[in-house]
């Protein structure tokens, strides 16, 4: 869902002259904007390195949930695919920003009790360190969906009602996915102060 909406804002952008999407499948989209790469092994990219040359910015929207999901597959899916893929991107494109899309709760100290945050808090951190021009990482709350996309859950069909309550007690806890994809494209075109971007951030940098 993440992914097709950041895409969604990619493509209405006037700042944005081309994005490539790669994929395990076609995300089924036809824009002149638009290139794809269906790719299956995101531990290796040797086959499409080449294709990978000359791009500003890298949205990685990859994700797993953490249900179902022992803690030795989640890190090996969350931090070993995102730093593998991180490290071929920055031997390509040194002048690339990163923008990693982590959630809401992640642990920086890498010391909680939660596996999964911990585990979301070292992948910020060690991508952080990378020398690429900049990193960020997004922490997205609740999102609303964007009408007309096709890949929401449909499970937030029944919770789509607590939108608004969450936005008018504070903005620390919802945004819309459209604000998240524009902060994703204002962070490269214009900047943000902070590298770690919560969801106050988010909404405040989708208005720049």
């Amino acid at each position: 869902m993440v992914g097709e909406g950041v895409l969604h804002e990619c493509l209405k952008s006037a700042e944005i002259e081309e994005v490539l999407v790669i994929g395990r499948k076609s995300c089924g989209i036809a824009h002149p904007k638009l290139k794809e790469i269906v790719h299956q092994d995101f531990f290796d990219l040797s086959a499409i390195e080449n294709q990978l040359r000359g791009y500003d910015a890298c949205f990685f929207c990859l994700g797993v949930s953490v249900v179902g999901v022992s803690n030795e597959e989640y890190k090996r899916l969350t931090y070993d695919l995102t730093m593998n893929f991180a490290e071929t991107l920055l031997e390509l494109n040194s002048e690339m920003t990163f923008c990693y899309v982590s959630g809401a709760g992640t642990d920086s100290t890498e010391k909680g009790r939660l596996a999964w945050a911990r585990i979301k808090g070292k992948t910020e951190n060690d991508l952080m360190k990378l020398p690429f021009k900049r990193v960020y990482a997004f922490r997205p709350g609740f999102l609303k969906p964007t009408e007309g996309l096709k890949n929401a859950n449909k499970l937030y069909a029944l919770i789509l009602w607590i939108y608004p309550i969450l936005r008018r007690i504070s903005t620390k806890y919802a945004s819309t996915l459209e604000e998240f994809g524009k902060a994703m494209i204002n962070s490269v075109t214009k900047g943000y102060e902070k590298q770690i971007l919560e969801v106050v951030d988010i909404i405040k940098l989708s208005k720049k």
